[in-house]
Parts: structure tokens; sequence; C-alpha cells
């Protein structure tokens, strides 16, 4: 791949990272040189449990999900990912151990991607990426409290509002059954729940 089409692959991560706090033309050819473009294609894991997490990924075009698969074969989704979210398995990623949790493609998706080494020396050799990576496992860590609060304690017609505030773009992309397993419901209730939200009732 040479360096214009590197740059043009780049371009959604880079105007993700200077939206967020502007980067010298030494940090932006940084990130040209450490993030890698990947296609997963629909239905193709990007982790699977037991392996171990390797990359960080941002998502450029499509839509992943992370989920944990029970004794019983039921899915749990804890997380979609479409354009400009970024997706791992944290625990694995960071402390290079099997992952409890798998990641697979629900459309086909283009990522760029970077591994723990790389991230590593992204920080040490431009500081700056430690402050933004910092903020963006903050957030993803209070997302997460926040959606196993809203399990806990919440109503179904709250956790179908969270998802529309949360994912407003993946409504008519993803199936049905794939909302209803995130919001933890059957499709036939998360129907049933479309159907009121539509009349106005609760």
């Amino acid at each position: 791949m040479n360096k214009n089409s590197k740059t043009t692959s780049c371009q959604p991560l880079l105007d993700y990272f200077v939206n967020l706090i502007p980067l010298n033309q030494k940090e932006k050819d940084m990130v040209m040189t450490k993030f890698h473009p990947h296609l997963f294609l629909k239905k193709q894991f990007v982790l699977q449990h037991g392996g171990v997490c390797e990359y960080f990924d941002f998502v450029v075009q499509g839509c992943l999900r992370l989920y944990k698969l029970d004794d019983k074969g039921v899915y749990h989704i804890l997380q979609f990912a479409n354009e400009n979210s970024w997706i791992l398995d944290l625990t694995s990623f960071h402390k290079i151990i099997p992952a409890v949790l798998n990641i697979d493609a629900l459309e086909d998706t283009v990522v760029l991607r970077i591994t723990h080494q790389d991230l590593l020396d992204l920080y040490d050799k431009a500081p700056k990426f430690d402050k933004i990576f910092r903020v963006l496992l903050e957030n993803h860590f209070m997302q997460q409290q926040e959606r196993i609060g809203q399990l806990f304690s919440s109503t179904a017609e709250e956790r179908y509002e969270l998802f529309l505030k949360t994912y407003p773009h993946l409504l008519n992309r993803i199936p049905q059954v794939q909302i209803a397993s995130y919001l933890g419901i059957t499709p036939e209730f998360l129907s049933r729940i479309r159907s009121r939200m539509a009349k106005g009732e609760r």
C-alpha cells in the first residue's frame, strides 16, 4: 500500500483525533504508520473467546458487536461499534491474556487497528496520544457502567430509549434480534415496545 492510499485510508481516524486535540504533521505521520486497515466480511470473527485480543480497532465503515456466549448458548451483546467507534476486549488486550468475549461483524466492516506494542510506542513517542486514549478508555468504562446499571435497574422501554440515544444510526441497519439481545429481551417483546412507542404509549 503506497503512502497516498495509506493517507486516504487513515483520514477518518485523523479527523477523529483532530476533533479531540490538534495534531502536528509528525503525529499524523505516526498514526498512519501505527494503524493498519483491515476488512472483515459480514459474520467474520474479529476475536474469538480463548484467543488473545491483539488489536484495538477503530471502525471506519460497518458495524461490529462485542458479546459473550453463556453456557446455554445465549448471546449477551455488550456493545455495538459502528462508524467512528472503538472496540476491543479491554482486559485481554492490556493483560495479554485469553479473551472471554467475542467480536464479529454484523456488516462488511473496515477498521483501522493498532497492536498493543504499537500503542505503547505511540504513547512513548507522542505523549499526546496517552491523554487521548486515557479519555477514550475512561469514557468506555463509564458507558459500560451505565449499561450495567440500566440492565439491573431500568425497564425494557428505558433500555430501548438508551439504545436509540447511543446508537441512533443502527436502528434500521441491524436485525431486530440483535437489538433485542443487547436489551436482554425477546424480539417479540421488542416489537411490542416499538409498537407502543409508535402510538405514543408507555
